[in-house]
């Protein structure tokens, strides 16, 4: 059925509807509830390499600010995914992250001597607030295995898991067992601190040699270590962590994983293929029976940018909006993590792999972040659904599950233009409607909404803007 609101509906909306905008006149985007594509599983970013510690050192009341824009689904970003790294490094001294095991046992089958400082990189306090803003998607990921279980002997410079096959064998002995063991421990530690982990990585771009944490892998090696981890969480009463791999630099890295591990027989036991886009963009949809996260990404190149549309800079929100749309829509992804949330400005040169720049005690957000904020009203276990019609305008929607609809636009003109929604196949029978914007010059800001006689929803959106609808039921 065709939207339409009754004046009971109209009357509980906060918004102002108004008639300088016609229906008639609207881009209609039909949204098909009956066409049913995947299920998403959120939006996020990474706090890694001891970046969350910048919001743990902000007083009171900018650190509240900042939590807000990450994570409040109605004033901020809504993120649902917080993607923290697992340490791997004998200290903190740098950026690096700390390992729980400072110094292995000497054999793989020794007695570990766990330390853990109640910080991990000032992560586990970001998931604790995290959790408070109701986000229950925890990704722990390993950038590397700690030095004494690789190959090389550290942690950094790449190197392989000690027992993986198709690499030489270590004097040591196989540590496939005793890193299952650490990643269990390190779930543990979390757990203890109110905080569950769902999802866990033991990879990050092992296609990649890195002079910082990193381990080597191709698919068909992950699957070895998958063999033996998947058992391992399930008989520590952890079968509801979904294992993530392999974090590939770019989409064609990804893709190869993915084949590797279905040629290995251990698909089933993967939740989700992830992938980078640094060496390969996002391009089609990845072949595999698998959820597909993208999972880190950003402009390492250009200087720090507040800018929405700047000739289309890589750090523009614009293009962030259009990359984000991308992957969700035309690659079928079921989540979007963006590198970093925050980061200094003595860092990388200050460029735009951050989302807000905290300096000391002050803070300056992007048009990045709001980006993705036009995205928080598409939650956890909504799945997307048809949407089609509008000229220069590319939209998305998804059914959440409290039933209520979910419409993102972007505006690939120059022009402003009134766009209208109208709903196929919905059962809501008392709905309102509410409209956000996100341009050069607002911020996720509420606008008006006009519904025409035929049911159609209508608002304008500036010309390079991003506007997205909300549908929900009103009540008697």
């Amino acid at each position: 059925m065709y939207l339409s609101l009754s004046l009971a509906a109209l009357a509980a909306t906060p918004l102002v509807c108004s008639s300088s905008i016609s229906p008639r006149q609207a881009q209609k985007v039909t949204v098909d509830l009956s066409k049913k594509y995947q299920t998403i599983d959120g939006f996020g970013f990474s706090a890694a390499f001891q970046r969350a510690n910048l919001v743990v050192n902000l007083k009171e009341p900018k650190q509240t600010e900042v939590l807000n824009l990450l994570f409040n689904t109605t004033s901020g970003a809504g993120f649902s995914i917080l993607r923290n790294g697992i340490g791997s490094s004998p200290d903190s001294s740098s950026d690096h992250m700390n390992t729980i095991l400072p110094k292995c046992p000497s054999t793989p089958d020794g007695t570990p001597d766990y330390k853990w400082d109640g910080k991990d990189s000032g992560q586990l306090w970001l998931s604790q607030q995290a959790v408070k803003y109701g986000v229950k998607s925890f990704y722990a990921n390993a950038w590397s295995a700690p030095g004494c279980m690789k190959t090389n002997g550290n942690d950094a410079n790449g190197g392989n898991l000690c027992g993986i096959t198709g690499t030489s064998s270590c004097k040591s002995g196989d540590w496939r067992q005793a890193f299952a063991n650490y990643l269990v421990k390190y779930i543990q530690l979390y757990a203890e601190n109110g905080v569950k982990v769902s999802h866990l990585g033991f990879l990050n771009e092992p296609d990649f040699t890195a002079s910082y944490a990193s381990m080597l892998s191709s698919g068909t090696q992950a699957a070895d270590f998958i063999k033996i981890l998947y058992p391992t969480l399930q008989k520590n009463n952890m079968s509801d962590v979904g294992i993530n791999c392999c974090e590939g630099t770019g989409w064609s890295v990804a893709s190869g994983h993915a084949s590797q591990i279905a040629a290995a027989g251990v698909e089933n036991m993967v939740y989700a293929i992830t992938s980078h886009e640094y060496t390969s963009r996002i391009s089609g949809t990845m072949k595999t029976t698998r959820r597909v996260w993208q999972t880190e990404y950003s402009d390492l190149n250009g200087g720090w940018s507040t800018s929405w549309y700047s000739s289309g800079g890589a750090g523009d929100g614009f293009t962030w909006a259009n990359t984000v749309f991308n992957g969700i829509v035309n690659s079928n992804l079921t989540a979007y993590i963006f590198w970093e949330g925050v980061q200094d400005r003595a860092t990388n040169n200050n460029n735009n792999e951050k989302l807000i720049l905290v300096d000391g005690q002050s803070y300056t957000v992007s048009k990045r972040l709001w980006a993705f904020a036009q995205f928080r009203i598409v939650r956890p276990g909504a799945v997307r659904v048809g949407a089609s019609g509008g000229s220069n305008l590319k939209s998305a929607a998804f059914v959440n599950t409290d039933g209520s609809i979910a419409v993102v636009m972007i505006n690939s003109g120059t022009g402003a233009a009134n766009v209208g929604v109208s709903l196929t196949g919905s059962t809501l029978t008392n709905p309102v409607v509410k409209a956000w914007l996100t341009d050069n010059t607002h911020d996720m800001s509420a606008t008006d909404v006009t519904v025409g006689t035929d049911g159609t929803a209508s608002a304008s959106v500036p010309g390079r803007g991003m506007i997205s609808f909300l549908v929900t039921e009103g009540g008697a």
